[in-house]
């Protein structure tokens, strides 16, 4: 899995160390940065929870990688060669159950079943580079509509009645990690953390007696844009073309796919969303930016439909959309243009 998505770094992380005790560990995982601070525990303990939750986040790399040799990619073998049931771990089955439901949620914007044309594009690559793709190659894909509802779940395994899906969940897992970790972290006796994969954030307890501080990154210049308060059990997480991309004769593509095209999104710069604390918060704020980044005029709908508690958008001219909650929240640290507020 690559670093798909734009980043959400802490403010909190960039205070002063002189409040203890505090641990600050940082790796490299799911092909992006993992940050996680602890404050207010032993700095023994706060470092053996870090560790716990890396050591997990490791094995989830591998049993969820979509093109190096894991879980998953056996599931794709299986789909493309027609050999099925597949007889998936618990926690594998879990996670596509659960992705199928927020496909169909998201009218199929969310689509991790989109894994060929995103190798097509060259995403699936480390580095990544400059790909010419034939318009033929795109419509030799999508005429066969890979989507999550070609997947079926019976007692004997997986199977799917499309043999052109092929999974990819680099827009699902690290949010799925971000649960995981703050899980980890609760039953270890951490109270107060922050965890940050690659811009995807949740919270646990507070920074030193107050809410964590957040900043969003600004999609086209250095530094960030805005910044909230993140309190307990909160996530956010932003979609951007700025960071995984590059530019062809001029036009700029990114990773995010827009499914009913099969080209890269072409309408947003970036979609920012703040989910309430619930079960799967850290997934949504995963999820639930991609819709409203493909399809800014839709964000009001797809962020009700996902339970978005707030949303905000900079579109491809650099207007800034966002709705009434996100207002409330948040200080801006950078001029904007165009700034639209919706219910």
């Amino acid at each position: 899995m690559m670093n798909r998505w734009g980043w959400i770094f802490s403010l909190g992380l960039l205070c002063s160390a002189c409040q203890a005790p505090s641990t600050h560990t940082e790796a490299y995982v799911f092909g992006t940065l993992v940050e996680i601070q602890i404050d207010d525990a032993p700095t023994a303990q706060g470092q053996r929870a870090s560790n716990a939750v890396l050591a997990r986040y490791q094995a989830l790399h591998r049993q969820l990688h979509a093109w190096q040799p894991s879980e998953l990619t056996a599931l794709n073998q299986a789909i493309s060669a027609g050999q099925q049931p597949f007889k998936a771990s618990p926690l594998l089955r879990q996670v596509l159950v659960h992705a199928q439901q927020l496909s169909l949620q998201s009218n199929g914007l969310f689509n991790p079943a989109l894994g060929r044309l995103i190798a097509l594009w060259g995403f699936h690559q480390t580095p990544y580079q400059a790909t010419i793709v034939a318009p033929e190659a795109v419509q030799a894909v999508m005429s066969q509509q890979p989507s999550m509802r070609a997947l079926q779940f019976s007692p004997a395994g997986i199977t799917s009645n499309n043999t052109a899906v092929q999974l990819d969940l680099g827009g699902y897992a690290k949010g799925f990690a971000l649960d995981e970790g703050r899980a980890i972290l609760q039953s270890m006796g951490i109270q107060h953390a922050l965890i940050n994969i690659g811009g995807n954030v949740i919270a646990l307890g507070r920074h030193h007696g107050r809410p964590w501080r957040v900043g969003i990154q600004h999609p086209r210049q250095a530094g960030a844009l805005a910044a909230l308060d993140l309190p307990d059990g909160w996530a956010i997480g932003t979609s951007g073309d700025y960071q995984r991309f590059y530019l062809q004769d001029g036009k700029r593509y990114c990773h995010i796919l827009d499914p009913n095209t099969g080209y890269p999104a072409q309408r947003s710069q970036s979609a920012t969303v703040l989910i309430a604390p619930q079960p799967h918060a850290g997934v949504l704020s995963d999820v639930a930016s991609k819709p409203l980044f493909i399809a800014p005029k839709h964000a009001a709908l797809f962020a009700q439909q996902l339970g978005v508690a707030a949303w905000m958008i900079v579109d491809a001219q650099g207007h800034l959309s966002l709705n009434q909650a996100m207002q409330a929240r948040i200080t801006w640290l950078t001029a904007v243009r165009g700034q639209r507020v919706l219910p």
